[in-house]
């Protein structure tokens, strides 16, 4: 039958979309590259899979534990809901493959867990009944930018609709390669005194490998009279959904107006390869009252976690992990 990575491969080439970019093979493969991944596998009753939960494993002084992968948002279970259920049996099917995954996780015999569920998973019911716990988050999405005229309507009119009514005639959007956002982004950071979370290896990695796959895009905003870059932003999707999960500019100027222009930029792009856009929200006051100023929709997913290790638990359960 092979390892449940090998069963997974399958399941993610055979299903394709209908599993979530963040939660797809190649995807794990990528942003675990030099790391332990695995995932578990729930089944029906003729063999066939009726769910998984793929997971980065780390070990640190003996303790193992499960985190988001660098560079993904989501994580959580996926289920393979037949077709045709009603609203009862397909609540009892969620709760069946549950009891599957979480057994799994149970045998791994983890210091602590934690990952945020994608937005579609609504019930985490199963993991609260066995001692997770959740804390909600936010992001922010635009369900549909076919129409990305429209979307102007949405913002606020002196913070977003107007840099980018004032800045986009003077700039030019164009394609880069990995290596020229690397650079912006170390750039970027550097001038706030901030290090990276990631490797230049690894970032370049991502890119490049979504990229080659069709499912993402580097792009930069240069100044039609200087020549200048001022720019540049990365950002993953399917046809389901576009994540923006980079971008850097040049500190000297307006960052808000570059930063606003490099969103628009990449939801232009994106418009028509896919559906929805996704900001990648953060709890952090500021950041959310940028993302809440383009006018799009909060949604909330759950953060799941738990922590079993006793020495670990009074520090970890403080900070929510």
């Amino acid at each position: 039958m092979g390892s449940n990575k090998d069963i997974y491969r399958h399941l993610c080439e055979t299903e394709g979309e209908k599993i979530p970019l963040f939660l797809q093979y190649w995807w794990m493969e990528t942003v675990c590259e030099g790391k332990e991944w695995d995932v578990a596998i729930a089944y029906a009753k003729y063999g066939t899979v009726s769910g998984a939960i793929p997971y980065l494993i780390g070990s640190k002084f003996g303790l193992r534990y499960i985190v988001q992968p660098q560079l993904t948002q989501y994580n959580g279970p996926w289920y393979n809901y037949p077709d045709g259920l009603d609203m009862r049996k397909r609540i009892q099917f969620q709760y069946d493959v549950d009891a599957q995954l979480i057994a799994h996780l149970k045998g791994l015999k983890l210091a602590f867990f934690s990952q945020n569920f994608a937005p579609s998973v609504k019930n985490w019911l199963p993991y609260h009944w066995a001692g997770f716990r959740q804390t909600t988050r936010y992001s922010y999405r635009y369900e549909d930018i076919s129409d990305t005229e429209s979307l102007l309507e949405l913002m606020s009119p002196k913070n977003r609709r107007y840099k980018i009514e004032t800045m986009m005639p003077s700039v030019e959007v164009e394609d880069i390669e990995s290596d020229e956002l690397v650079a912006m982004h170390r750039d970027f950071l550097n001038h706030q005194d901030k290090r990276s979370l990631f490797s230049k290896e690894f970032l370049k990695r991502v890119c490049d490998t979504s990229v080659k796959r069709g499912n993402g895009t580097v792009i930069a905003l240069r100044e039609k009279t200087t020549g200048n870059r001022i720019g540049a932003a990365f950002a993953v999707y399917d046809s389901n959904c576009a994540y923006a999960l980079v971008t850097a500019y040049d500190k000297a100027g307006d960052a808000a107006a570059v930063n606003t222009c490099l969103f628009w930029a990449l939801m232009k792009t994106l418009s028509g390869r896919t559906k929805a856009f996704d900001f990648e929200g953060s709890m952090d006051k500021g950041i959310e009252y940028f993302f809440r100023s383009f006018g799009a929709t909060p949604i909330a997913y759950h953060h799941v976690w738990k922590v079993n290790n006793p020495l670990l638990k009074p520090f970890l359960e403080r900070r929510g992990i």
